[in-house]
């Protein structure tokens, strides 16, 4: 039974969904040293922004195969590390989209209207109207750099208010920020032009200290900056200077690049036009429910090897093309297996080609299942959805995915070819309802088998007598025939049989199968997940 190991406080749905398969053991707050001395015997660990997964912590986990990061933030994973290890790594990215969101506005708000030196002044007994008159948001310009899921919101949002929104984001196309009604602009443009300045972007080496002085500088003269994203992206101290000049009027600031933030490295202590939250973003309910359970998941299908639409170190996958792509997971996986059975020489090259619906979404996904199931049954190290292609490049196979818009007997299908130094296989599978996988052609033989389990490949002379021959040996070997299928070539002058049997057949019984006169080979293929 798999163990998982959590590191932080999460929400008991999580650990409730995870008990009902897992040993789970929690223990939040470790230190580097700590984790090292116990990761050893976990097979996932699942951690928040307070506990770093290290690359000591991950050279200490020899069994670990996952990572989960209940949030988005994956700044404290040493990812390259994880990936050349193959240890998937998986977050939450959507779980707390909304909050993060709806914080933004929050701060906005507040030093917009100066609420919390409001609220304290009357606290303090005070009765201070002059001392907080602000501005309307009503026809400003908001600048919202990264225009993904949480800035894509906050536009959302903003324009209720009828806000100009303008965008820097170099990773969406125009015709994506028209559709969510913002004037995508480089970002000198995006700091010149903008009344409130909203940072919605990831910890990368490129927005690494993206605004400081000199970005500052470039700003409108008043301008109220917000950041909810992560607390490197910007100079605190560079902002703390231009809030004292009154170049900037106000700053809303919920992350830190050093949490806990400590006093001495505050330097925003005394000012008045500042709001300040420890890292409040996600702090919802419904948000914290949701991270911990979206990445309880999210590292229960990693256990089971299945992909993980999160997962941060393979490919990405969104939630609809996974709702496209998903039932066909198991057919690529499964067409693997086969192709490794027949090669019989040194790969040189694996290409897939798919067609039908599948030639409209991203399938780089599938052709890593294939190459997981091609790979796995012949190495002794894991093989998953991280590693796979890697595995394969490694080995020198040339990996090529082709769309093709020509018909096909069957509307949606996944062929795998296989070159090697001994000759080529061609595998073609599809799915019926879009939940039967069926392998429909085998070289230049027209099949229908499902790929599962154990299966004998016989190619014969099309001629009387063969099945009975093959049937009769299998039975006094006492191996079971759960299903036969024989598909013809196109000259019509060989067949082959495709025989499910309910065990592996024994080694000594393959020589004779392949003795029947008239049998031109045996091979014995395994279909099985891993």
């Amino acid at each position: 039974m798999f163990k998982i190991f959590i590191t932080a406080d999460v929400a008991k749905e999580a650990k409730e969904f995870l008990e009902k398969e897992f040993v789970v053991d929690i223990r939040p707050n470790m230190d580097e040293d700590e984790l090292c001395k116990v990761i050893g015997e976990y097979d996932a660990v699942i951690t928040r922004s307070q506990t770093k997964i290290t690359k000591n912590v991950i050279h200490a986990a020899t069994n670990l195969k996952v990572i989960g990061r209940a949030g988005v933030g994956i700044d404290g994973i040493d990812i390259p590390e994880a990936t050349a290890k193959g240890i998937t790594v998986v977050n939450t990215p959507e779980s707390n989209t909304i909050a993060a969101c709806e914080h933004t506005l929050a701060l906005m708000l507040s030093i917009t209207r100066y609420i919390p030196q409001a609220h304290q002044s009357i606290m303090e007994g005070r009765w201070d109207r002059k001392s907080f008159t602000g501005i309307q948001l009503l026809n400003k310009t908001v600048g919202i750099i990264g225009v993904g899921r949480v800035g894509s919101n906050v536009a959302k949002r903003l324009q209720a208010f009828n806000m100009k929104t303008i965008g820097y984001d170099p990773y969406i196309p125009l015709e994506r920020g028209q559709q969510l009604g913002v004037d995508l602009v480089d970002l000198d443009t995006l700091l010149r032009e903008s009344d409130y300045i909203t940072l919605h972007t990831p910890l990368t080496e490129e927005t690494k200290g993206m605004i400081g002085a000199k970005e500052i500088e470039k700003m409108k003269d008043g301008v109220r900056i917000v950041n909810a994203s992560r607390g490197a992206v910007i100079d605190i101290d560079a902002l703390a200077e231009a809030l004292k000049t009154g170049k900037v009027a106000g700053a809303g600031i919920d992350v830190w690049t050093n949490e806990p933030l400590k006093p001495e490295n505050n330097p925003f202590l005394g000012m008045k036009n500042v709001t300040l939250t420890p890292h409040l973003g996600a702090s919802t309910v419904e948000a914290q429910t949701g991270v911990a359970t979206d990445v309880a998941r999210g590292v229960a299908d990693a256990l089971h090897g299945e992909p993980v639409a999160t997962a941060v170190n393979a490919s990405p996958i969104t939630r609809a093309t996974l709702a496209v792509i998903q039932p066909y997971f198991n057919l690529c996986e499964r067409m693997g297996n086969i192709g490794i059975d027949l090669a019989d020489g040194r790969i040189s090259r694996v290409s897939v080609e798919y067609t039908g619906e599948l030639t409209e979404t991203e399938t780089t996904p599938l052709t890593t299942a294939v190459l997981k199931g091609l790979l796995t049954p012949i190495l002794q190290q894991t093989v998953n959805f991280v590693n796979a292609r890697n595995i394969a490049e490694e080995r020198h196979m040339e990996i090529r995915e082709v769309k093709a818009k020509k018909g096909h007997y069957f509307t949606n299908t996944v062929t795998l070819t296989i070159d090697t130094d001994k000759g080529t296989h061609r595998i073609t599978g599809s799915l019926f309802d879009r939940k039967e996988a069926k392998i429909v052609s085998l070289d230049h033989f027209r099949v229908d088998f499902e790929p599962k389990g154990c299966i004998i490949l016989a190619p014969h002379e099309n001629k009387p007598g063969m099945i009975g021959q093959m049937s009769g040996i299998l039975g006094k070997a006492g191996v079971n025939i759960n299903g036969m299928q024989v598909g013809a070539s196109k000259d019509k002058n060989t067949n082959i049989m495709a025989v499910a049997i309910d065990k592996d057949i024994p080694s000594a019984i393959l020589p004779v199968l392949a003795n029947i006169d008239g049998i031109h080979g045996i091979t014995v293929i395994h279909c099985e997940s891993h």
